[in-house]
């Protein structure tokens, strides 16, 4: 398995393996272990809504103690960090994904996507996949970002949400 291969699989079913959007907390944690709670869970406990928790580059938020939202955030040029239930040996593989390299697999897997003009402006671009709605987010290098291709847009994060 390749992080490509994740990206798309996510991006067909809205499911990261067995995680998905409406379990509960306990079940999440009970497959990735404790995770990272955002501050705010910390400082507020438990039942405040919508923070993230964390276990490297995944990320789930959630709302009312079940998962609102799942997330792969990726750093271009760094390597990926993901569980290895998620990826294994995840940081043997580049977190470098240029929108041409995924929507080729895409278009490869039968995975409908079309350009999500909302997040779409300035040197974002954003696409959503049909029908699991995963939601794509790219951009440009930043001029203190040593990444190649820099006229090109690169992966930053893939997320989806409950409605």
């Amino acid at each position: 398995m390749t992080l490509m291969d994740v990206l798309v699989d996510f991006a067909r079913t809205g499911r990261i393996g067995p995680l998905h959007c409406g379990m509960t907390l306990a079940e999440a944690e009970d497959i990735l272990g404790p995770g990272r709670p955002h501050p705010a869970h910390r400082m507020k406990g438990l039942d405040i809504d919508g923070y993230p928790y964390s276990w490297g580059g995944l990320g789930l938020a959630i709302t009312r103690r079940s998962v609102s939202a799942v997330r792969i955030h990726l750093s271009p040029g760094s390597t990926a960090k993901l569980p290895p239930l998620v990826l294994p040996d995840s940081e043997s593989f580049a977190a470098t994904v240029l929108r041409e390299e995924l929507v080729t697999a895409l278009d490869a897997a039968g995975c409908e996507h079309e350009v999500d003009s909302v997040l779409t402006f300035g040197r974002q671009s954003s696409m959503v996949t049909r029908p699991a709605d995963v939601c794509a987010v790219f951009s440009r290098p930043g001029r203190d970002d040593d990444l190649p291709h820099r006229d090109r847009h690169h992966l930053d994060v893939m997320h989806k949400h409950t409605a």
